[in-house]
């Protein structure tokens, strides 16, 4: 059974940079794909970034809305995902959530598609201002 947890969000200056966490158990990171995603109130949830994880290979996915800012990295000796998200726009603003899945999506596009995950967090706010 897949749990996954984000500790917290937190409020941020306009340019400033934030770290979220996602603890991570019950997954095997063999073969998975875990991401993150985010949403606004009132539209669709948006793919942000995701790190598929093999044996000896590992991958990551970058929105190109967050591109060259934000980046992704899992620490497997301590099962946490992490999602860095450098100067930061109002518009970063929402609810983050964690997601994971066994196996590898395959595309970009699919690894950032919601449908593709069945394991979530229950997400952590992030205020941009």
């Amino acid at each position: 059974h897949v749990q996954l947890v984000e500790p917290g969000g937190g409020s941020v200056q306009a340019g400033g940079s934030l770290t979220l966490s996602c603890a991570v158990s019950g997954l095997s990171y063999i073969k998975s794909t875990i991401a993150w995603f985010r949403q606004v109130p009132g539209r669709e949830r948006e793919g942000v970034a995701s790190f598929y994880s093999a044996r000896y290979t590992a991958s990551t996915s970058i929105a190109d809305s967050v591109q060259g800012r934000f980046d992704i990295s899992l620490d497997k000796a301590n099962n946490t995902l992490y999602l860095r998200m450098n100067t930061l726009k109002p518009e970063d603003t929402a609810m983050y959530y964690c997601a994971a899945v066994t196996g590898d999506i395959g595309t970009k596009l699919l690894r950032l598609r919601p449908s593709s995950y069945n394991s979530w967090g229950q997400g952590t706010q992030v205020t941009v201002s």
